[in-house]
């Protein structure tokens, strides 16, 4: 029998849920294989005083799983595909991505606080979109999985945060005492490039083994928004929103605001001469 093909994973409660969801859809593909995890800290999951803005997030949550392939320690890994820096370390590529869940942002508020005054985020794109609808908000940072930001907002550090619904979903977290969620509209808050999707990403060496197991609608997809992000030389710390669905592509950028495009996207190759369509439309520097 062989052996078990490791799977690279963080250890937040997310992450591991993600992580079974990958296992599962693998075990049904790949009957005759086995599977296990390989779970890892991070340099930024251990450091809940680094400021991801400051430190130019993209990236931070992903090198120690890259370097779990290219040591061979594992075989894949799973990110949350917003997490992914648009260039990879050297022989690394994504094989696919499981279907995309719900991609809206959630604003959590406190009960008492229907019109919060203060919002936690460190998401710079969060703060850009959501300040348009709420501008009465104070802007402050928070760190730590869904569970301990929903508990740091009951116990006062602000009076609201902003969440990823897919994150909530795959939690099963629906509600919480104290707390109402309102989720936002996409075409009024834009989900960054990869939002909802779950990325599994191997070497190049083994890419034939795993390319055809995923959603080829989402794989699409979120190539086009990490494109758009990639050609603009942006980060997740650069306050660009990028969601493809149902040939609309949403898009928001602080130079031209929101905006959409319409059109079907039936293949990889096409997504090179769409987006420099898009951004010359646009007129943004790349």
């Amino acid at each position: 029998m062989p052996a078990p093909i490791q799977i690279a994973t963080r250890k937040s409660p997310l992450a591991l849920k993600q992580t079974e969801m990958v296992r599962a859809w693998l075990a049904e593909k790949l009957p005759e294989d086995s599977f296990e995890e390989l779970r890892l800290t991070t340099n930024v999951d251990e450091r809940l005083s680094w400021s991801l803005e400051k430190r130019g997030g993209i990236g931070l949550f992903t090198k120690e799983l890259e370097d779990s392939l290219l040591d061979g320690r594992a075989s894949i890994a799973v990110h949350s595909a917003k997490d992914m820096p648009t260039a990879f370390q050297a022989d690394l590529r994504v094989a696919g991505y499981l279907p995309r869940a719900r991609a809206n942002d959630v604003l959590v508020h406190r009960n008492d606080c229907p019109t919060p005054q203060t919002i936690a985020t460190s998401s710079p794109r969060r703060r850009a979109q959501v300040g348009i609808l709420q501008e009465q908000a104070e802007w402050t940072t928070i760190r730590g999985n869904v569970s301990t930001r929903m508990q740091k907002i009951l116990d006062g550090e602000a009076e609201a945060t902003l969440l990823a619904a897919a994150g909530l979903d795959r939690l099963d977290i629906s509600s919480h005492e104290g707390l109402t969620f309102v989720e936002l509209p996409i075409e009024q808050v834009v989900p960054a490039p990869g939002q909802a999707a779950i990325a599994i990403q191997c070497r190049v060496a083994d890419l034939d083994k795993y390319r055809d197991l995923f959603c080829e609608q989402t794989k699409l997809a979120v190539e086009l928004e990490r494109t758009f992000l990639r050609k603009l030389g942006g980060g997740c710390q650069t306050p660009v929103g990028a969601h493809y669905t149902n040939g609309t592509f949403y898009i928001f950028h602080p130079e031209v605001g929101h905006t959409t495009f319409e059109f079907e996207l039936k293949s990889l190759n096409d997504i090179e001469p769409i987006i420099e369509t898009v951004i010359n439309d646009l007129k943004l520097s790349q």
